[in-house]
């Protein structure tokens, strides 16, 4: 399709304006990005160049970078050609990519979303590493809400990473920025960190594909065990392949990590047909303080995902996973990693207010407490496991939000147990996996009749990432989601 804004597709509720100008074409991803520089059909000056030139047009607009490595791209992207010219080839080699802003990169702070200085890292993480290994040309990092901790990225800091479906929306949190930069076409693909849905709620409210990988599959080294486990690092891209590239180029342990599931080959499973699987759907979230269920476009595009799945030859069915009391494990674990990375900030002052609280209440609830909560793991896995285990089902399917992007400023102002309360009402379906450690993957499930992107996840047992990259892809070469772009920003 060549038309700016998705038409219409039976179960999505989409609107078309054709009173809008067409988008220019995004940058290739960087599976196309790669052949492209391979055939040398471009170099990788002219697209470190060309996301550059994208990144500095869209600052007033999107703001989708805290720190752009304008002068060092170019010279790594001037390294790279050579590198090519002299027939050298690896995975990404001369490819952009960027990062978001929890990830070191030597020679620029890690803000985490952060007001106030910070030191320059002395060494790139380990992500950031196995990505240079496979010939990546990091541009920038991506703007994050304060220590990821909300479904937005807005901040006093560095001010509103907008939506490019429509900049009065968030992108969501907290990979907003990379969610943001990869769906308006300025870089070919980014990574994010998911400790309670942060990359596949960027994803699904910017149209996207977000990858969360079982626990450890992608390194979190300086941190051995970021956010007591919860957190794992993640691919954003707008193809289900890119998304694996990325996957399989940052994947692999450091040494001191704590957690080294075996490897798996996602781009492999990203061109094999998944066969026919056992699929649960599940509208009902864990049980939260909050009233749960979707939004009735949200509900109405899932529902009609999964009539797509069960077309494509799948059994889908309604079934109610046994989430039991999961949310008093995360609690202690999210505020306990709040705490301690609050507690290294230079400046504690300078941190929300409502950081400030997480952080009073992860340090009452570290020690003993947090001990507790991951000693339940193992429970928590055989109970919500037998949703795979005993009655048989190979992926659990629900919505990734319960609700479309709010506006930008939504959630300004307001007490830490009024954000809460209206982050939990807003996405209550992600988290329980981080508790879990298993893997997801968030798909673009559709519009709504404004035009908002909502999706849906694609959740599994341990390991089981390479099922569900397949299952992913098969819907994507049904549904075509890539064509669909958002306006020009």
């Amino acid at each position: 399709m060549s038309s700016a804004e998705p038409t219409e597709r039976t179960g999505q509720a989409v609107r078309s304006h054709p009173e809008r100008t067409p988008p220019p074409a995004p940058m290739p991803g960087p599976a196309r990005s790669a052949r492209l520089l391979a055939e040398s059909a471009t170099t990788s000056t002219a697209l470190v160049a060309d996301a550059l030139a994208r990144i500095e047009a869209t600052r007033p607009t999107l703001n989708a970078f805290r720190h752009v490595r304008a002068e060092a791209a170019l010279a790594e992207a001037a390294d790279a050609d050579r590198r090519l010219a002299a027939g050298e080839r690896l995975p990404l080699l001369g490819v952009p990519v960027a990062v978001k802003d929890d990830t070191d990169v030597a020679g620029l702070p890690t803000h985490f979303g952060c007001d106030g200085e910070r030191p320059p890292a002395t060494a790139d993480s380990e992500a950031v590493r196995r990505l240079r290994a496979a010939g990546a040309v990091i541009v920038g990092k991506t703007n994050s809400c304060e220590l990821g901790q909300w479904p937005f990225t807005e901040g006093p800091a560095f001010g509103a990473t907008r939506n490019p479906w429509n900049t009065d929306h968030t992108p969501g949190g907290s990979s907003g920025g990379s969610a943001a930069a990869v769906a308006a076409g300025l870089v070919p693909a980014a990574l994010g960190s998911d400790g309670a849905g942060s990359v596949r709620i960027p994803a699904a409210w910017t149209h996207l594909v977000g990858i969360k990988p079982q626990r450890g599959r992608v390194s979190v080294h300086p941190h051995h065990d970021a956010f007591q486990g919860l957190t794992v690092n993640g691919p954003l891209a707008r193809t289900v392949a890119d998304a694996a590239l990325l996957l399989d180029a940052a994947a692999g342990a450091h040494p001191d990590d704590l957690h080294r599931p075996p490897a798996v080959r996602a781009s492999d499973a990203a061109r094999r047909d998944p066969g026919r699987l056992r699929i649960a759907l599940a509208w009902r979230p864990p049980l939260t303080l909050t009233r749960g269920g979707p939004d009735p476009e949200v509900r109405r595009a899932v529902a009609a995902l999964a009539e797509t799945l069960a077309r494509l030859g799948h059994h889908v069915e309604e079934a109610r996973p046994r989430y039991g009391l999961i949310g008093l494990a995360f609690v202690p674990r999210a505020t306990a990693g709040i705490a301690e990375f609050a507690a290294r900030h230079p400046e504690p002052t300078l941190l929300d207010p409502r950081t400030r609280s997480a952080l009073r209440t992860g340090t009452r609830l570290g020690g003993r407490v947090v001990r507790a909560a991951r000693a339940r793991e193992v429970r928590q896995h055989r109970r919500i496991g037998a949703l795979f285990d005993a009655s048989g089902y190979d992926v659990l399917l629900t919505p990734t939000t319960a609700a479309p992007p709010p506006r930008i400023g939504a959630y300004e102002n307001l007490t830490a147990l009024r954000t809460d309360l209206a982050m939990t009402a807003a996405c209550p379906y992600a988290w329980p996996w981080n508790v879990l450690g298993w893997p997801g993957i968030s798909v673009p499930a559709g519009f709504t009749r404004s035009g908002l992107p909502v999706g849906a996840q694609l959740l599994g047992p341990s390991r089981s990432e390479e099922r569900l990259i397949a299952l992913a892809a098969q819907l994507e070469d049904d549904l075509r989601w890539y064509e669909h772009r958002p306006p020009n920003p």
